[in-house]
């Protein structure tokens, strides 16, 4: 049985997904969220252009994917806190009937979500309280609201950061692709790894959150082994078809969209 929120909730810890809100420009964060998030933007400035980047990215994907790719079925891995154009809102704009479990282990993320994740009357929205690591839970349960023998669209957004082995990181990906039929596609975006970018992880972890790890290109390149990429293929997630021509460097926030063949 899950544990009550209240029982969970710890607020004097910095947890990604409340310093991520803090970088969008959110509320949902707590003093110890806001240090941390401050010290990295401080370091790296870029952050906060990668967090909204992503978002940004993620959009366009899951907009394309329910439009032209004829996709109903999304499976966010830690979503993190609800912000405009979730997934959901995405996904049921281009098609009413698109279907969305949302997958987190923060219970703070659990309130928002029971609150404010709901779905239009013709798709369904569900949410999993659990860590992206556990595979089975996760489809076992997003099973109740997906049906896993149709294509899925398994979206990554900068979470598979926190799984600081690449080995056990590639085997999640293949774990979750491998359950799912022909036509499922992967959304996936992570940092790359530079002197900066490492230097931001380190301080971190040092911070007290859940340590974040930036990975080589060809790492990160690697999670998209055995599927078919859509143009513009793997790399920096601000030129992965923007809405507008981008400006400024491109984030070192890198990704792809990939089909299962």
């Amino acid at each position: 049985m899950t544990p009550p929120v209240e029982q969970e909730l710890n607020n004097g810890v910095p947890h990604s997904a409340r310093i991520w809100n803090y970088w969008l420009g959110g509320k949902d964060n707590y003093e110890a969220d806001r240090e941390l998030g401050q010290r990295m933007a401080e370091m790296f400035p870029q952050i906060v252009d990668i967090a909204r980047a992503s978002r940004q990215f993620q959009a366009r994907a899951v907009r394309h994917l329910a439009g032209e790719a004829g996709i109903r079925q999304f499976l966010d891995l830690g979503t993190g806190l609800p912000t405009a154009e979730a997934t959901h809102e995405v996904a049921q704009a281009a098609a009413p009937t698109s279907r969305v479990v949302y997958v987190d282990h923060d219970p703070i993320v659990l309130a928002h979500a029971r609150a404010l994740l709901t779905s239009g009357p013709e798709g369904a929205t569900d949410y999993v309280h659990a860590d992206l690591t556990e595979a089975s839970t996760v489809l076992r349960e997003a099973a109740r609201t997906l049906d896993l023998t149709q294509p899925v669209a398994v979206l990554l957004m900068s979470t598979l950061g926190h799984v600081a082995d690449d080995a056990q990181a590639a085997a999640l990906v293949r774990s979750y692709l491998d359950a799912l039929p022909s036509g499922s596609h992967l959304v996936l975006c992570d940092t790359i790894e530079t002197p900066l970018t490492k230097a931001g992880s380190d301080e971190y972890a040092d911070g007290g959150a859940v340590p974040y790890v930036s990975r080589p290109q060809e790492i990160v390149a690697s999670f998209a082994d055995g599927l078919e990429l859509l143009p513009p293929g793997f790399g920096s997630i601000t030129l992965w078809r923007p809405d507008t021509p981008p400006t400024g460097d491109p984030v070192e926030q890198w990704g792809f969209v990939g089909v299962k063949p």
